[in-house]
């Protein structure tokens, strides 16, 4: 049997519940496009799935970008004239703004006060904010906080490190029967962020080992990088081989309540495009499907115009499109299990139509062949009715010709992919379609 006819694992029940303690684990560690953060969630992941662990040193040209320094933090905060913590880093890591250079010095609020950051509009949660190409240093605060600082002299410490390192990004490839390959990737950069970041970790440490444990057709490289630099590195280190990847999908923002969206690729019509649109359409929920812009996650870089790869975004509430977004209300309490377990469903079917599309040659095309006294209408279950079965192998049948695939089949037909697929499988397997070349 071929790859695009086997079966494949479905998902465990409790596997929500497994991604959210994933998520539970990792929430704590602070993390940055460099640094121990990204290496410790790193070796949490290689405890599930076998990711090899690259490190790229400062100063790597990766085209027009620069590998930056490595920054780590030891403790930081901001402390009242009677020793008292009013902005603590131990307390939450997004109080100190990302990448910020050592300081200790003692200064009057007015000064201080060009340093902090807060959300007027959002007064009670702590804003994420990051400064990895300008070397300064602050701490972000909820406004409610910072409008109550009194006037005085405030102690700042930040006891960081920004020196000479590398940059970390772990990396999966599982060979398949084909060399041409699936890219999945999502950012670990984010320090105590859930559904910007954690979120996609999570869906992707488990369906990686899904596809691990299956036959595959394609071969699959799972990227967990740094967003934005992390995949141009990658790039650059890979540009020799980018050929093979046919298909890709970046994961990001899939544990909140919101529907799923999906953004096309640049070529916007690409095979990961139409496979994930038919999915989305097929779902019993509420959905969109969106275009193509040159800003968001890491899309943006595998889509650039040197490469041009079919990479589409898969995400809930696109970022800066909910109030929790980059701030400390994107916590443990605003995803859930069973958001999660939706994502990675949705993301093994996509796979599953990519896998299973192929293009089949009907091996007696003059008229219809007699299909009950080969037995084929009890060959065929699954929640489709006797009528639709039937429709489903006339449809596979008539547009098999060697030029339409089984995702073309499902699309004019408008029947769901996975009937498409199991009415072909019986059919191929009744020696009426014959695998095109």
């Amino acid at each position: 049997m071929s790859a695009a006819s086997r079966p494949s694992r479905t998902v465990d029940g409790d596997v929500g519940a497994a991604m959210y303690a994933l998520v539970t684990e990792l929430y704590p560690i602070c993390r940055s496009i460099t640094g121990d953060g990204v290496r410790e969630t790193l070796e949490i992941l290689r405890k599930r799935i076998a990711l090899d662990v690259h490190e790229v040193p400062t100063g790597t040209p990766v085209f027009d970008w620069t590998v930056p320094k490595e920054w780590n933090v030891r403790d930081a905060y901001v402390a009242a004239a009677d020793g008292r913590r009013v902005i603590d880093f131990n307390r939450s890591n997004l109080h100190l703004l990302g990448y910020s250079i050592p300081v200790r010095q003692r200064m009057p609020l007015t000064r201080l006060r060009e340093h902090l950051f807060s959300r007027p509009d959002f007064p009670e949660a702590i804003p994420y904010r990051t400064s990895y190409y300008r070397e300064t240093w602050g701490f972000c605060l909820p406004h409610r906080e910072l409008e109550a600082l009194p006037e005085g002299e405030y102690d700042v410490v930040v006891d960081s490190t920004l020196e000479p390192g590398s940059l970390t990004y772990g990396e999966w490839y599982i060979p398949g029967d084909e060399d041409d390959e699936v890219l999945l990737s999502c950012h670990v950069c984010h320090p105590s962020l859930c559904n910007d970041n954690l979120s996609g970790i999570a869906v992707l440490t488990e369906l990686a080992g899904l596809l691990a444990s299956r036959p595959r057709r394609y071969s699959y490289r799972l990227l967990f990088i740094p967003g934005t630099i992390g995949s141009i590195t990658w790039l650059a280190r890979n540009e020799a081989h980018v050929g093979r990847i046919k298909h890709g999908l970046v994961v990001t923002g899939v544990g909140d309540a919101g529907p799923f969206t999906y953004k096309r690729s640049r070529r916007g019509d690409a095979e990961i495009d139409r496979a994930a649109a038919h999915v989305l359409r097929h779902a019993a929920a509420a959905h969109r499907v969106v275009d193509f812009s040159p800003y968001g996650y890491d899309e943006r870089q595998y889509c650039s115009p040197g490469f041009d790869l079919p990479v589409g975004c898969f995400m809930r509430t696109p970022h800066g499109e909910y109030r929790e977004y980059h701030t400390s209300a994107d916590n443990l309490g605003f995803v859930t299990p069973t958001a999660l377990e939706e994502a990675l469903r949705t993301c093994q079917a996509i796979v599953e139509v990519l896998e299973g599309n192929v293009a089949y040659v009907n091996q007696s095309p003059k008229c219809e062949p007699q299909l009950g006294k080969r037995g084929l209408y009890r060959a065929l279950g699954g929640g489709l009715d006797g009528a639709s079965r039937e429709m489903a192998m006339l449809w596979v049948l008539n547009l098999s010709d060697g030029r339409h695939t089984l995702l073309d089949i499902a699309e004019r037909s408008g029947l769901p992919f996975p009937a498409v697929r199991e009415a072909a499988t019986a059919l191929a397997e009744h020696g009426l379609l014959k695998r095109a070349a």
